[in-house]
């Protein structure tokens, strides 16, 4: 099921992404930068079962190395630690992120050949639309 995310994504929309900052606790000066972004993700799974997931743009590349259910650090692009775990359910790659009494969740699917993430954060839903490069 992970293999369809494989491959590297084009961000071609992204709606509400300034509110979903706003309410995980980014700053005004970070905010302006993260909504002229429009990161690349690339996704990668080698034959033990780790999935790579990097987010490439001009202002930065983040990383993250994991087995699904299994929780580890992250250190995210705004710069929170958290403790993150990844879980496939129904088809979708659910990130939740837990740092300072607070949880967020990133949940990706591939629909239609887009990868849509939709990252929450209490009631706020900002929605990032990815297209395939070939």
């Amino acid at each position: 099921m992970v293999e369809r995310f494989v491959g590297t994504w084009k961000m071609i929309s992204s709606e509400n992404f300034d509110d979903y900052m706003k309410a995980i606790g980014v700053g005004f000066a970070t905010r302006q930068v993260g909504n002229r972004t429009k990161p690349n993700l690339v996704v990668t799974l080698d034959e033990q079962g780790n999935i790579c997931m990097k987010s490439q743009s001009t202002f930065k590349t983040t990383e993250i190395k994991f087995k699904l259910n299994e929780p580890f650090d992250e250190t995210t692009a705004d710069d929170r630690k958290t403790t993150t775990v990844v879980t496939l359910e129904n088809g979708k790659l659910v990130q939740k992120q837990s740092w300072d009494g607070k949880e967020t969740n990133i949940e990706r699917e591939v629909t239609d050949g887009k990868l849509i993430a939709k990252c929450r954060m209490g009631d706020v839903v900002a929605v990032r639309t990815y297209v395939k490069e070939v």
